[in-house]
């Protein structure tokens, strides 16, 4: 999703989501039987030790997941028809905490395996689920003025479509749910869950209501970070300062660039470098837009450094002031505009700040639930299996899980957060399924330049790249265009590579030293490939996600990088 560009330090890739073209839709009823887990931020990656912000899963038979229908054109608002919830029932048989891409997948799978369950998802937003990657992406590239009201956004590919999942029609009342024949799926909105009693299976939420459940689910994301020193500047400039994650995150920021003359955003990760991609289109009306972050670059965790530079670069093209290696030692408010002063003395005056630095995972019912937290990654410590108790798991953001293939880890991608909560859904009717199917993340900077990634994606690690020359069909437009869907995740759209036959075109040298049109980069771990970028390159997936899957040391990388095919156009 640079959307999801991803707070590295934002780790490698994780945004605050908002990552990501068009996220993977996860509309319309799912198939009958949703095959082995097929996957699939917005936000950036957690911080931390490599809490990768993006994890990988290897496809492991070849039975393909059947490419999910793609929602209905919904033209009633999400917000203003949402399902009356008057009353709150006392007991589900499914209780689905939080309201984001992962719960909304555990719907859909649990449903899918158990047509007749009844599904109660309680969320503290105002909103039915939706898509976070739009946010940082596409919505700020519509033409329509009446874009915050209808939250209608023109895909890559040009079609049109709603950042809600299903319409309110989709959902039943909650005070339905109990006596509904053929079950269903209610959201409680507005509804916080703050206390959990494990051994009496019941929730205590913010008005004091309780429900009790058979298996519960823990989806309750992150919150984006802030600074320090922002914290601690006081109220003036926090009413100045926007932490990018939800809907009313995006209408204020938008509002506010309307109206403002300079905006500043922190943070040089997925989030920010494409808030200031999407920021920078408006410069032209006179907005000035700045991006700063301590790195040399653009995506300094993730890219190699020559990558990096090209980003950044590129940025800049989108009319972004870029302030690089800057460390923020103090913010004040001072005629109504913000100083921002730097360590080294440098000093920024703008009218309003986007931190863009990370999400901390959400595991405030870790205490009365008596769960474990990682010390390393953060987020409820599960199995392979996303299990944290018996009848309780935990998927998305705030899940830190063992990937039978490369470890503990936590993710934080719109990919990840279908594929673990449709794991998740399956686990809780039954299936007993680890996580295996690695799930991939993607970040565009505008419809032009755009990557997709799967694995471990750290700057830190040693990387080869493999280039070739652009065409005009090597961008994310023309790739959604020729696929006919705007959907860029895994988890909707998914092929499994079983043996790739590679090209037989020669490996030319690139035609100039800074021309990366398009490529792949192998990041490696011992000689073995952990991670790859597909650069302009799209729809190979399935063949990254091979590779990583077999695990093995490859001697020359350039034959490797044949399987892509990318000498051939």
């Amino acid at each position: 999703m640079l959307p999801e560009l991803s707070p590295p330090s934002e780790p490698p890739a994780a945004p605050a989501e908002l990552a990501e073209p068009a996220p993977a839709e996860l509309a319309e009823p799912a198939p009958a039987e949703l095959a082995e887990p097929a996957p699939a931020e917005l936000a950036e990656p957690a911080p931390a030790p490599v809490v990768e912000s993006e994890p990988a899963a290897a496809a492991e038979t070849p039975t393909a997941e059947p490419p999910e229908p793609q929602p209905e054109v919904v033209a009633e608002s999400a917000t203003d028809s949402t399902p009356a919830s008057l009353k709150v029932p006392s007991h589900t048989p499914y209780l689905l905490i939080g309201g984001g891409t992962a719960s909304f997948a555990a719907a859909r799978s649990i449903r899918a395996r158990d047509p007749g369950a009844r599904v109660l998802i309680v969320t503290d937003e105002p909103d039915l689920p939706y898509m976070r990657p739009p946010l940082s992406k596409e919505l700020w590239f519509s033409d329509d003025p009446s874009v915050t009201e209808t939250l209608r956004f023109k895909q890559w590919n040009g079609k049109e479509r709603s950042i809600y999942f299903q319409p309110p029609s989709f959902y039943i009342n909650s005070e339905e749910l109990a006596s509904a024949e053929n079950g269903g799926v209610a959201v409680l909105t507005g509804k916080k869950v703050v206390h959990m009693d494990v051994r009496g299976n019941k929730v205590k939420l913010d008005d004091d209501t309780e429900i009790s459940y058979d298996k519960c689910l823990i989806a309750t994301g992150g919150v984006p970070r802030n600074l320090q020193v922002i914290e601690r500047a006081g109220e003036e400039v926090m009413k100045k300062t926007t932490l990018f994650r939800k809907i009313e995150d995006f209408k204020s920021l938008d509002n506010v660039s309307r109206n403002a003359k300079s905006i500043t955003i922190i943070g040089g990760g997925f989030l920010g470098s494409e808030l200031a991609c999407a920021l920078g289109r408006r410069s032209e009306s006179g907005l000035e837009v700045i991006q700063m972050f301590p790195e040399k670059g653009n995506m300094g965790k993730v890219l190699p450094e020559y990558l990096s530079n090209w980003t950044t670069e590129k940025v800049k093209r989108e009319g972004v002031k870029v302030i690089s290696e800057a460390l923020v030692k103090s913010v004040t408010c001072k005629d109504d505009r913000l100083e921002i002063h730097l360590k080294d003395g440098r000093l920024v005056t703008t009218d309003h700040i986007v931190a863009a630095v990370g999400l901390e995972p959400n595991v405030d019912l870790a205490k009365s639930a008596g769960l474990e937290v990682d010390s390393d990654f953060g987020g409820y410590r599960v199995n392979a299996e996303l299990q944290a108790r018996s009848n309780i798991w935990v998927a998305g953001d705030a899940a830190c899980f063992y990937d039978i293939r490369l470890g503990r880890r936590r993710v934080e991608h719109h990919d990840h957060a279908v594929v673990s909560g449709r794991l998740a859904g399956e686990n809780m009717t039954g299936a007993s399924k680890p996580y295996w199917h690695q799930s991939m993340f993607w970040s565009d900077l505008g419809p032009d330049v755009g990557y997709e990634a799967i694995g471990i994606v750290d700057s830190s690690l040693p990387t080869v790249g493999v280039f070739a020359k652009a065409t005009a069909k090597d961008t994310p437009k023309a790739a959604t265009e020729k696929s006919g869907t705007g959907i860029r995740s895994e988890s909707e759209t998914e092929d499994t590579a079983t043996s790739p036959v590679a090209s037989v075109t020669p490996v030319p040298p690139v035609a100039h030293k800074d021309d990366y049109g398009k490529g792949v980069i192998f990041y490696l771990r011992d000689k073995v490939v952990v991670g790859i970028i597909l650069w302009n390159v799209f729809n190979r997936m399935p063949i990254a996600r091979k590779i990583i899957k077999d695990g093995e040391e490859h001697a020359d990388l350039n034959e490797v990088a044949k399987l892509f095919n990318i000498h051939e156009d």
